[in-house]
């Protein structure tokens, strides 16, 4: 299994974007059909205005999709052409609100570098049209540069350092997103050293003894068979334990408890910004605690290097272990390698070990008949992270 790849479309900043959505296109909406029924005196005005606010709108619309760049270059030409149009034909005031608008979430699409001359250009734009009234007007000069110029700027100025510091914002989630990530990659590589360190103490040691009773028995052989053949058995036999933790390790049944397992994969979930609540409702039968320990450990690797989990719940039951997540994604395959690995153990142990998706959420439970999980009652209790 590869360690699963950054996917910030469905991290949570992609989810902050579509509240925003969600929370403020109506506003939005709303303003723009209110100041276009302000300036639009005849229906010919509200022709010339309505493709400033639906190029704010759909701008808008993208920039929370996180796909601005697609549409940026055509709405602000669309919202750059409706402002002087205002200001010298319908005589709306209002006519900048487009521009503003799509100047101010395009500046994202400008590289760092060039920003701070982005914004100036912006804002003397709509400055310098803004003035252009007084082509047409120049009987009241102190209206026109506040109606046309002075508050147009002002609000255009505001519009953008605000979103300028919403931007950063969205980078410091996308930052925080990406050191989740990789934490939680950090947290596997830590399991696979600490699996890798328990194989070395196996064989290791074992390779050495082997190495030097063979070496041992080649020199006995003519002069003290018997010995030497003490020695060869010996040998064998410490090939076959050492063939047993083997396999034990692989499994993850070696020193391996349920307790500590569940406090190991509450610190690797916290570690990648994973809600976690662990839910006792009976406590473990010690016969299938070590097997429900491996499903544990299983699913908490798979959840940090497959989903996109913010939450995990984990129960114990009398009849087992159930953990569920909420970070079904669409790559997500609920035929992991290592989990049909333990169904094959849990089944010849008369256990089942379920693995399915329900709606948003990813299920894995191992059950085991009450013959084999029937430990004494106990109240129920709730630990939360």
């Amino acid at each position: 299994m590869t360690p699963r790849p950054l996917r910030l479309t469905q991290s949570t900043q992609g989810r902050l974007r579509r509240l925003n959505l969600a929370t403020s296109l109506p506003l939005i909406v709303i303003a723009a059909v209110v100041l276009l029924y302000v300036d639009a005196h005849t229906w010919w005005h509200a022709v010339v205005l309505a493709p400033g606010v639906v190029a704010a709108v759909v701008a808008f619309e993208r920039w929370t999709a996180n796909d601005l760049a697609r549409v940026v270059l055509p709405c602000v030409l669309v919202a750059g052409a409706v402002w002087p149009l205002g200001v010298l034909v319908t005589g709306g005031s209002n006519a900048y609100w487009g521009i503003c608008a799509v100047g101010s979430l395009a500046l994202r699409e400008v590289r760092p570098g060039r920003r701070a001359l982005a914004m100036a250009a912006l804002f003397g734009y709509v400055a310098v049209v803004g003035a252009a009234r007084l082509l047409v007007q120049r009987d009241d000069v102190r209206d026109v540069l506040i109606a046309y110029v002075l508050t147009p700027t002002v609000i255009t100025v505001l519009v953008t350092v605000t979103t300028v510091l919403g931007e950063r914002f969205y980078d410091l989630i996308r930052e925080l997103e990406q050191t989740r990530e990789r934490e939680a990659e950090l947290a596997v590589v830590r399991e696979r050293v600490r699996f890798a360190s328990d194989l070395h103490d196996i064989q290791g040691h074992t390779l050495h003894v082997v190495k030097l009773k063979i070496a041992l028995a080649q020199r006995l052989l003519l002069r003290d068979s018997d010995r030497a053949a003490k020695e060869l058995r010996e040998t064998y036999a410490l090939v076959s334990d050492t063939i047993a933790q083997t396999k034990e390790l692989a499994y993850a049944q070696r020193r391996l408890n349920l307790t500590a397992e569940i406090e190991n994969a509450k610190n690797l979930f916290e570690a990648a910004g994973i809600r976690v609540r662990v839910t006792r409702e009976a406590e473990e039968d010690a016969r299938i605690s070590e097997l429900l320990g491996q499903v544990l450990r299983e699913t908490t690797t798979n959840i940090l290097r497959h989903a996109q989990a913010s939450q995990v719940q984990i129960t114990l039951s009398e009849a087992g272990i159930t953990i569920v997540n909420d970070g079904v994604t669409a790559t997500t395959s609920p035929e992991l390698r290592g989990l049909s690995a333990l169904r094959q153990r849990l089944a010849a142990d008369g256990g089942e070990l379920t693995v399915e998706q329900q709606d948003e959420q990813f299920r894995t439970a191992a059950v085991f008949p009450p013959s084999r999980a029937d430990p004494a009652p106990a109240t129920a209790q709730t630990e939360r992270r």
